[in-house]
């Protein structure tokens, strides 16, 4: 089994740390900053020996440069995005395959919020890195590319099996799931869970992972019908208020 440490960052940035025993592997999932994720390695007693980038913004891998001076790791991130991640060593697009002891992990391309944002999706572990496309009820900002793209993004991910677990890079759940309320009034299942993220975050618990299977239920922009319906809910958030 894969260990997963989330280190949070800045204000509701989240950096995952995964460690396969067996091998001793661990990998570190777009390191905003070095700082912490070095301490809790170190805490943990794992030794760092890659990075995972799934897209070029500073809060994701602006930890790659210190890491990689403490460590040696190996940075595998984009390569459509090879540009604007200098510190790169492995360019991945979709099809590849990266690894973490004796499990892989498959690339995908769901640009939309960067022209070049992939996921890591790791089928036997049951878990998929998906940055800032998907997040528990909401999707990443516009930034770089169209809402056809992040439609066919949420396509994708919504594909996966159900029970998959998803990582995202912010804790936006409440934020997101009080639009979800508005876009959905009449849906049952993001009620539910919004009294449960309630409760979660008044105790000053994290809200993620989050689950495929939940995200078809609960989240709109999953949800959405059409290129065209993700792109009307999208301005909507992005101008919401409540």
């Amino acid at each position: 089994m894969i260990e997963i440490a989330r280190v949070p960052a800045f204000r509701d940035n989240y950096i995952w740390l995964l460690h396969e025993p067996d091998s001793g592997e661990t990998i570190v999932v777009d390191p905003g900053e070095a700082e912490p994720v070095l301490a809790e390695a170190d805490r943990r007693g794992w030794r760092i020996n890659q990075v995972w980038n799934t897209h070029w913004h500073a809060d994701h891998t602006g930890g790659n440069a210190a890491i990689k001076a403490a460590t040696g790791c190996r940075i595998t991130g984009p390569a459509a995005e090879l540009g604007k991640i200098p510190t790169l060593d492995v360019q991945v697009k979709q099809g590849d395959r990266a690894h973490i002891g004796g499990y892989g992990a498959q690339v995908l391309e769901i640009p939309a919020h960067t022209a070049g944002h992939i996921a890591f999706h790791l089928p036997e572990a049951e878990m998929v890195f998906v940055g800032d496309t998907l997040f528990a009820m909401g999707c990443g900002r516009l930034f770089e590319g169209t809402a056809a793209q992040m439609w066919h993004a949420m396509q994708t991910l919504a594909a996966l099996p159900p029970q998959t677990r998803v990582y995202c890079g912010h804790e936006y759940t409440q934020s997101n799931g009080r639009y979800a309320l508005v876009a959905e009034p009449d849906n049952a299942a993001i009620a539910t869970r919004m009294r449960e993220v309630d409760a979660m975050r008044a105790r000053g618990e994290a809200t993620l992972p989050t689950m495929i299977a939940l995200e078809r239920a609960t989240n709109p922009f999953m949800r959405a019908g059409s290129a065209e319906e993700l792109a009307r809910r999208r301005t909507e958030k992005d101008n919401f208020s409540g």
